[in-house]
């Protein structure tokens, strides 16, 4: 699904909401996770999951087109870990 997508199911479940108004509350709502993720916070949403940012060290890699030897500088990186109840949905486990 994409945030089109999304926005398009939350206008059509919810009448009294235009398009623009779920719009905006997509919009926020991922603006927000971004912020707190920048800050380095974790953003849990019950049942779902939680984001959350890692930091990757530094490292020795590879150019896979020449095989040379580069330095990986270290960065941080999203990481999305998923709520129990999600995991027993996918796993046809319901409650």
């Amino acid at each position: 699904m994409i945030r089109s997508e999304l926005v398009q199911k939350i206008a059509d479940k919810n009448p009294d909401l235009n398009q623009q108004d779920a719009e905006r509350i997509v919009n926020t709502v991922l603006e927000e996770i971004v912020k707190a993720m920048s800050k380095g916070d974790r953003v849990e949403l019950r049942g779902f999951g939680a984001f959350s940012v890692k930091k990757r060290e530094a490292r020795a890699g590879r150019n896979p087109r020449t095989g040379e030897s580069v330095q990986v500088m270290d960065k941080y990186v999203p990481f999305f870990k998923t709520g129990k109840l999600l995991r027993d949905k996918l796993n046809g486990k319901s409650q």
